[in-house]
């Protein structure tokens, strides 16, 4: 299986890319929606994005349409929404499906991490995050309901940043 930085992705502008680019960072990788009811979870996904971010670490997120079709926006309404409504910076890729016959190959290799409960597979909902060290390796799983301002969520991302506290 490829690792986590040799699945080809799409930039949220339809450019070929990869996560290459952010080889060395700690991760969150988190599916998104615009039109959820958890939406608000990207104003604290960029709080922890500007938080950590001197550390080497980074947020990237990957709109989903599959939840009752939660984000239906093209690429140009989702990075407008976005940044309007939460000053996201963090990175934004295609939108793409994470589970059933259509996920994608990056989901294939996220969904084999299980949960603090366990339980591997299928994403439950949008704004799923998993915590991805500096060196690729999937280190932990959250599941929808955990905020990102969570203590456990925030403590696993202060121990993968690579850089120094400030």
């Amino acid at each position: 299986m490829a690792g986590i930085y040799d699945i080809p992705i799409r930039t949220l502008q339809g450019d070929p890319s990869s996560l290459a680019p952010h080889k060395g960072k700690a991760l969150l990788l988190v599916n998104v929606a615009s039109r959820c009811g958890l939406t608000p979870q990207y104003a604290g996904l960029q709080k922890l994005q500007d938080a950590y971010a001197d550390r080497g670490f980074s947020v990237l997120g990957f709109p989903c349409n599959q939840f009752l079709e939660q984000e239906p926006g093209s690429p140009d309404e989702i990075a407008q929404f976005c940044s309007v409504n939460y000053g996201v910076t963090f990175p934004l890729y295609e939108k793409i499906e994470v589970n059933g016959e259509g996920r994608h190959p990056l989901y294939e290799l996220l969904t084999a991490t299980a949960d603090a409960e366990g339980q591997a597979g299928d994403v439950q909902w949008n704004f799923e995050k998993f915590l991805v060290s500096a060196d690729g390796e999937v280190l932990s799983r959250f599941r929808p309901g955990i905020e990102p301002d969570d203590p456990v969520l925030v403590s696993a991302v202060e121990s993968a940043a690579p850089g120094p506290p400030a």
